[in-house]
């Protein structure tokens, strides 16, 4: 920072000389002009008025923050649980072009939290008198939602030039003592200001020169020291590393909470690698109690990989589980695309041969291996008031997640870098995300897509149209990504019979419309295929079709007298065979694109919300909709749920004549599956339903058992049969004894 400052006055310096030396050599000459990029701006913040509640008590803790060109340059005072804070603090900023606005926004404050955006504003200098004041009320918006009003701050701002203090002294003044201690004053003054100026532009180019990214994710905790007098604690975890803090939700009564929360960090080259962690009780109306701490030592890790820690806790008990990745920044990127071909030969041949079926019988976990390459991005969507954006990319399969750097002020960026995974489970799905970085809040998600890494075409670079966060359909962009996947088929054959693995941090779900609708479509399609085809099976017992049912008969006939075992996956087989035959010949009967088309028609009637007529419209279409989806899912778990009743109730002898003729049928049918073998009585329950309408043609059919259930009065009935004992007051015998008195 000192050699930018000794650069930037020895530049300076030459220029003051000319200038007073044009002044005192020609004392008749116009006075020069001031440096039309220099100026300072005088601002004083005054207050907000109705500014946005982000608190659950309908409050906020506002700040504000000022930035020149994308520099912060101050920042206020906090001013807690207030929506019209009093702030009158000044600040003295020196202006080196009018055309770069005065960016002001308001942030509330949350202690070890990220801090909620509450509202932004443009102060456009160029507005502004020379040497007059002005009193200033700037709307907040939010600009992903730009209609709304956010609240209002009020400022006064006087704008002067700031000439390096010669141009503005006399010329009078030169000529004494007096007058060159004014000039070396000024001076001072002058180089102050410009120093501050150096000194954020430093700050600010510091905060990009960091090291990489830590990713954390914080599993759970087990075994916690018992904090409360009830014998659990509310634990909460506090990370810091440098001057970065992060606070976790708290969770009530449990030694074994479980978090699944995920955050990042910046490793700035000035800080040492060490992320110091504290897990705390956390007390109402008093001070959180301390359960312990531990540390993680980043220099001990290895980069671009994710690393599942168990920490010990000293000073307390019990243990933390997190998942933590270091992604190298750019300046020390561990594997771009500019790599040796025949370096890449020969690591390829060699991973060849450590997935080959050779090695089908070792270490079992290492299933495959998988690079990606992530190139480039074109045409994303413009998340900042700049009509640009700050992309990075983040590349996930299963728990492990690796980060790109941040391409500053692009909407075409170029990442070039190359990432590598170790595959547990090929059935596994790829996940590349772009987001837009703002330091000041969450990153803004621009487009999504998710790859199965069975459908990846090794070698090949594809341009991937991204997708909106339900993946259903496309947002603005297309990201460049050339993938190789290599495993040995015979360890993912055998990790296909395992459990999946576990993703530790998931969005939660939500409650929609759309999506229970969506489901409810789904479930009713599945039961649909059952239903047709108990019908298609129905109707050869009905002898619609003669031919039908002659041929079904006969092959009901020959299966069951035949009846072995295996037949089973044989028929199985046969389905799988018919299908193929089916797809080959043109003939595919799947049903993805009907299911995308209802998932698309979802997303375009949520975005429908321009027309307030088609708004009320389709508001009300969804409300019946919803109404007929809920009505349906009521009678289907009342069925459901009677029918597992009345089978208790059938046990429970809760009406003894059914218990007792149930008592008689199971032992008829206990004595005759044990005189009569099974395929004899299977083939007269056949013929028996095959011949039936043809021996009585008007006949309906039916189903016993389900005849039997529906006698046996469920738990709803039984409480509706249940008789009330009447009142004794109200007994005739009473009535008649007060009526006598």
């Amino acid at each position: 920072m000192l050699d930018i400052c000794r650069t930037k006055n020895i530049g300076t310096l030459p220029l003051l000389a000319a200038q007073k030396n044009s002044i005192v050599g020609n004392s008749n000459a116009d006075p020069p002009l001031h440096n039309p990029g220099m100026y300072q701006l005088d601002v004083t913040l005054k207050r907000g008025n109705n500014l946005a509640a982000r608190d659950r008590g309908g409050t906020s803790d506002p700040y504000v923050k000022f930035k020149i060109g994308g520099k912060e340059v101050f920042r206020s005072k906090t001013k807690h649980k207030n929506l019209n804070p009093v702030w009158e603090e000044k600040v003295s900023l020196l202006i080196e072009n009018l055309k770069e606005p005065l960016y002001v926004k308001v942030f509330d404050y949350d202690f070890g939290l990220q801090d909620d955006f509450m509202g932004s504003a443009f102060l456009e200098l160029t507005t502004l008198e020379l040497q007059n004041s002005k009193d200033v009320a700037l709307n907040l918006k939010d600009p992903q939602h730009p209609e709304h009003l956010l609240g209002t701050i009020y400022l006064s701002v006087f704008l002067s030039p700031k000439d390096n203090g010669y141009i503005d002294t006399p010329l009078s003044m030169l000529k004494s003592s007096e007058s060159n201690m004014t000039i070396k004053k000024n001076w001072k003054r002058s180089s102050k200001f410009q120093t501050q100026s150096l000194r954020i532009t430093d700050l600010h180019r510091k905060s990009h020169l960091w090291r990489g990214v830590v990713s954390i994710t914080l599993i759970e905790g087990q075994d916690l020291k018992a904090m409360d007098t009830n014998g659990l604690s509310d634990p909460y975890v506090k990370f810091r590393l440098g001057h970065q803090k992060y606070k976790s939700k708290t969770l009530p009564k449990t030694l074994n909470p479980q978090w699944r929360e995920q955050f990042n960090m910046h490793l700035f080259e000035e800080q040492g690698g060490i992320i110091d962690i504290t897990v705390w009780d956390k007390d109402a109306g008093k001070r959180d109690d301390f359960i312990g701490r531990c540390q993680v030592d980043l220099s001990a890790l290895s980069k671009e990989q994710t690393h599942k820690l168990k920490l010990n806790l000293e000073e307390g008990e019990g243990c933390l589980v997190l998942l933590v990745t270091l992604t190298a920044s750019a300046a020390i990127t561990v594997s771009d695309l500019s790599v040796n071909c025949s370096e890449d030969q020969k690591e390829r041949k060699e991973i060849l041969r450590r997935y080959s079926l050779m090695r089908s019988f070792s270490n079992f976990n290492d299933v495959g291996f998988l690079q990606v390459k992530v190139i480039r991005a074109e045409g994303l969507m413009a998340a900042d008031v700049t009509g640009k954006s700050d992309p990075f990319c983040v590349v996930e399969l299963n728990n492990d997640r690796l980060m790109t750097h941040t391409v500053y002020k692009n909407l075409n960026p170029e990442w070039k870098k190359v990432f590598t995974f170790n595959v547990n489970d090929i059935h596994s799905v790829l996940e590349v995300t772009v987001y837009d970085e703002d330091r000041d809040r969450s990153a803004d998600f621009l487009g999504k897509v998710a790859i199965p890494l069975l459908s990846i075409q090794n070698g090949e670079q594809k341009a991937y149209v991204l997708k909106n966060k339900q993946l259903t359909g496309p947002t603005k962009g297309v990201i460049y990504l050339e993938i190789d996947v290599i495993f040995n088929a015979v360890k993912a054959s055998l990790a296909t019979l395992i459990p999946k693995e576990q993703k530790y941090v998931e969005e939660e779900p939500r409650l929609s419309k759309q999506l229970l609708l969506r489901n409810f479509i789904r479930m009713k399609r599945c039961v649909m295929v059952l239903i047709n085809a108990a019908y298609y099976i129905n109707s050869c017992f009905d002898w619609d079709s003669p031919q039908r049912s002659l041929a079904a008969f006969l092959i009901f006939l020959l299966v069951v007298w035949n009846f072995e075992m295996y037949m089973i996956p044989l028929a199985l087989l046969l389905l799988l065979a018919w299908n193929y035959f089916l797809i080959i010949s043109g003939k595919d009967n799947r049903t993805q694109d009907m299911v995308m088309e209802d998932m698309l028609e979802d997303e375009e009637e949520e975005d429908d919300k321009d027309d307030k007529d088609c708004e009320k419209k389709g508001f009300m279409n969804k409300l019946y909709a919803i109404q007929e989806v809920c009505v349906s899912v009521q009678g289907v778990l009342d069925e459901v749920a009677s029918i597992g009743e009345r089978i208790k109730n059938t046990f429970n002898w809760t009406v003894p004549f059914l218990t007792w003729l149930a008592i008689i049928a199971l032992c008829l049918l206990t004595a005759v599956l044990y005189f009569i073998p099974l395929r004899y009585i299977v083939l007269l329950w056949g013929i028996n339903k095959f011949t039936k309408k043809i021996r009585s043609p008007y006949t309906i059919d039916n189903n016993e058992l389900l005849d039997f259930l529906s006698r046996v009065p469920s738990d709803v009935q039984l409480v509706q049969y249940r008789e009330l004992k009447p009142d004794p007051s109200h007994s005739p015998s009473k009535r008649k004894k007060n009526n006598l008195g």
